[in-house]
């Protein structure tokens, strides 16, 4: 499949330059890593959050398990994690569990954890399981100008 669509276009209609980075089929973000043989600290996992109010991108490193209840105390919100149906739909055009860690093109809001912003270089899903986007860590920083920052992770 490689990337999808909606992100392609988003990209480039930002001027956002990227790389393709395939890898062997992987089932999480950290395999992920570890297949494109990158830092999994580098590696943007992102956890598809909901509310009654809307949905929320959580935003995370591959190294990082998200702490829900933390997140919630900061935003005042009850959020939980979603079906993977809904997953489905709101990213209509991505593989089941290869969503990208970029919630603005599908008009997701994204919260971010802030150690990733830190990164040289920063990889995530392309929609696929056997492709990530590498971006470097500007332009990472500035796709996620926007999103708001708050330590809702813990390293594993």
């Amino acid at each position: 499949m490689g990337i999808a669509t909606t992100l392609r276009e988003y990209l480039e209609s930002r001027g956002i330059a990227y790389e393709v980075v395939g890898h062997p089929h992987t089932d999480s973000a950290m395999r992920a890593a570890q297949a494109a043989h990158v830092p999994g600290d580098q590696v943007a996992k992102p956890v598809l959050l909901g509310d009654e109010h809307s949905y929320l991108l959580a935003v995370i490193p591959a190294t990082h398990r998200l702490e829900l209840d933390r997140l919630n105390q900061v935003l005042s919100r009850h959020l939980e994690m979603l079906p993977e149906e809904e997953i489905e739909t709101a990213f209509s055009d991505c593989e089941r569990g290869a969503i990208p860690a970029v919630g603005e093109p599908y008009g997701i809001d994204v919260v971010i954890e802030p150690a990733l912003l830190q990164q040289p270089e920063v990889y995530f899903e392309s929609g696929d399981h056997e492709h990530l986007i590498h971006l470097c860590g500007e332009a990472f920083r500035d796709l996620m100008a926007n999103a708001p920052r708050a330590h809702l992770s813990h390293h594993l």
